[in-house]
């Protein structure tokens, strides 16, 4: 186990291309899955692309049928329960290419086979894996999960509804409400987490939906985006649950909460990755077509500089996803390999990535807005109109920032985790950030560095950034200690620091993995990318590491971290920003679509 990656090391340990697995290397089943997900979104959602828009709730339910009769929906089960057991590279794979269209059919989606089904094959006992898996695994029946309550959003663990045993010990009787309800209008089966008596912490039960058994429904939320996503309020009036429907044990409900969010935010990570595609295609298209002062507006600067932005955050967010999928996936395969059963194994290898769990959900689901704003803003008028496919992209790309965690608490998640990995020494943090504190005392060196291979300046900048982050969590660790969490604005800076260098550096690994197997001049493009992503996360890095370095230290201390900052982020060789643009967009230009 020794040498094998863990979460959050990329920090502090070089990764080679070799060991990283990108889009470049699915195999034959994976492009195969690939494309006949394609061939179902083009044939069964895009062409039913306004019936969403007018909240066609059955149209969601009776596609989503037609993806469990596919087999989409049973991806990840194991085949025990009727599923089709595929790593967890394809389980996301799958989610990526279905969720390009809507994001009311993606939202459903990934309800269900997320957060709806996971929980009971991650936790149940065999026999509700049984009795409900192939039901969920098959699209017959359909998952939700009720976690949010009116009282109870971040702080999940502060639910107000109860679950009291019967006087015959025989069930519970569960009392309460829970809102933002996904797949609640038309599921078979909910994951509820309810406070017994007095506990520390809430209790996950399954619940089926019956009616006649104290269960009832608000009406469908009247939402912003994601419009045929059904949403609604579930009410709890003395709902009798059987006692073998607990999920785990009594009190674990925060614990299978926390966990099912980990694969849900790879998953929503994933989710963003083929709407971004798609917009793109969607906007190139029209740039190209529509013509202004006798020319394709495509063909001036300022739709060039925008496809090729929102292109190089695609593919920033494509290599740095299937990286940790299949970092996650490897780890399951270990677990496996020593005996551990299906169910631990894959808990066990999500948990290990929950830091860059949340780094791609917070980045991607960013990227996704930045990507339909544009899409937007090169439609220009047309693309405010309902007419047109942006304003719908726009509008469910909204939510990805919400749900799953907020944005900011994924931020602050993402180096909370970190630190807690250091104290455990599941990541040493405080070795390097002691280096890097006695490399700021020492003279630089003046020697110019041999940087004729590709990507070699790159690589020693993503290296230096690292250190940025060492010097300002550590410094910051140091001062505050356990009260750091406390400092949220400072965990804020320090997790955007955080984010770039593991998208910059996931990126330009993936290029150069490209770049050996097909040869340089056949990827010009992807390095240009690469090279972008990295000048953007650089300048990020500088003005974060800024704000955290002025706020907490003084004196000398600020003066020599200011120093190093400085240091750490300076190009030897700044890359040609307009011209790195104008070859990404040229590209796609001429394909006329997202070309990568």
């Amino acid at each position: 186990m020794s040498d094998i990656i863990r979460g959050g090391q990329f920090l502090v340990k070089e990764t080679k291309c070799e060991d990283i697995f990108t889009p470049e290397d699915f195999n034959e089943e994976q492009v195969m899955m690939r494309d006949s997900v394609i061939e179902f979104v083009d044939k069964e959602i895009w062409p039913n692309k306004e019936r969403f828009e007018k909240k066609d709730y059955a149209l969601t339910e009776d596609i989503m049928r037609k993806a469990g009769e596919l087999g989409y929906l049973s991806v990840a089960v194991p085949a025990a329960y009727g599923g089709m057991e595929m790593g967890f590279v394809n389980t996301v794979l799958v989610c990526d290419y279905i969720s390009g269209a809507t994001g009311s059919f993606s939202t459903a989606f990934g309800a269900h086979t997320g957060i709806g089904t996971m929980p009971i094959t991650l936790y149940g006992t065999e026999e509700q894996k049984q009795k409900y898996v192939p039901k969920l695994a098959s699209g017959e029946w359909f998952g939700a999960y009720c976690l949010t309550e009116p009282g109870a959003g971040s702080d999940a663990n502060s639910g107000k509804t109860k679950a009291v045993l019967s006087e015959d010990g025989t069930h519970y009787k569960i009392t309460g409400g829970k809102m933002w309800i996904s797949n609640a209008g038309f599921c078979n089966v909910m994951i509820v987490f309810a406070r017994i008596e007095d506990d520390k912490n809430i209790t996950g039960f399954i619940v089926e939906n019956d009616p006649s058994n104290g269960i009832s429904m608000g009406d469908e939320e009247h939402k912003l985006g994601i419009r045929s996503s059904s949403t609604r309020q579930v009410f709890f009036n003395e709902t009798k649950v059987p006692v073998e429907n607990m999920l785990a044990g009594r009190g674990e409900g925060f614990k299978i909460a926390m966990n099912a969010l980990n694969v849900g935010r790879i998953k929503l990570a994933a989710a963003c990755l083929e709407a971004q595609r798609r917009t793109i295609t969607g906007a190139v298209n029209y740039a190209n077509e529509r013509v202004q002062f006798k020319t394709p507006i495509s063909s001036f600067g300022a739709i060039q500089a925008k496809i090729a932005e929102m292109a190089t955050n695609s593919y920033a967010g494509e290599s740095a996803t299937y990286r940790a999928a299949s970092d996650i996936e490897n780890r399951i395969n270990i677990r496996v390999s020593e005996g551990n059963t299906h169910q631990e194994a894959e808990l066990k290898g999500v948990e290990e990535f929950a830091i860059e769990c949340s780094i791609l959900k917070v980045a991607v689901s960013e990227d996704v807005q930045a990507c339909t704003d544009e899409g937007i803003q090169i439609f220009g008028g047309m693309g405010f109109s309902e007419d047109a496919p942006m304003e719908s992209a726009w509008r469910d790309a909204r939510i990805a920032r919400i749900y799953e965690g907020t944005n900011e608490i994924n931020r602050m998640l993402s180096v909370g985790m970190l630190v807690k990995k250091a104290m455990k020494g599941h990541v040493d943090l405080l070795g390097p950030a002691m280096a890097v504190a006695e490399e700021l005392m020492g003279i630089p060196s003046f020697d110019i560095p041999d940087y004729s291979e590709l990507f070699a300046e790159e690589k020693e900048m993503v290296a230096k950034l690292k250190k940025v982050f060492l010097m300002v969590a550590g410094a910051a660790v140091q001062k505050y200690g356990a009260e750091l969490e406390s400092h949220q604005q400072l965990l804020m800076a320090a997790s955007d620091i955080l984010i770039e260098i593991y998208m910059a550096e996931s990126t330009i690994l993936r290029t150069e993995k490209l770049a050996k197997k097909e040869g340089e001049d056949k990827v010009q493009e992807q390095i240009a990318m690469a090279k972008l992503y990295l000048y953007h996360a650089v300048d990020i890095v500088n003005q974060k590491g800024k704000e955290g370095i002025v706020s907490f230290a003084e004196g000398d201390e600020q003066r020599m971290m200011l120093m190093g900052l400085k240091r750490f982020t300076k190009y030897t060789n700044m890359p040609n920003v307009i011209g790195l643009r104008e070859k990404i967009a040229a590209k796609i230009i001429s394909e006329n679509k997202y070309a990568f």
